[in-house]
């Protein structure tokens, strides 16, 4: 599975942005986790095959992950966004037909390189 994010960039404090992940293949899990300088890898969305959701805790109302399955895409919308939000947002997938969980990074076999979102106050 390869996967290519793209959409990031800079945003003012309170826009929005929404990142986009195409993959190749079919996986089952697919997922977007954050890293942020100095700080270890986190969560923020993932989604299943079947369309269910999980986000990170502090991120819930604010973003949202979607799918479309046509495309082989994974999109995540952010809004409201604060500069605690920059970081380098990584897309993830596995093809094991098991939990989807947004707090186990380990659980995903495939990553892609990576884009970076940079939100100014």
């Amino acid at each position: 599975v390869q996967l290519v994010e793209s959409g990031g960039g800079s945003v003012q404090a309170g826009g929005s942005r929404r990142l986009s992940c195409a993959a190749s293949g079919y996986p089952y899990c697919m997922g977007w986790f954050r890293q942020a300088p100095g700080k270890e890898r986190g969560g923020a969305a993932v989604i299943e095959g079947g369309g269910v959701t999980s986000y990170a805790d502090s991120l819930k109302g604010r973003f949202t992950a979607s799918q479309d399955n046509a495309k082989n895409t994974l999109y995540l919308q952010m809004n409201s966004l604060k500069p605690e939000d920059t970081a380098m947002y990584y897309c993830a997938a596995r093809l094991r037909r098991w939990l989807c969980r947004v707090t186990e990074s380990a659980d995903f076999s495939y990553w892609g390189q990576g884009t970076q979102v940079t939100v100014s106050s």
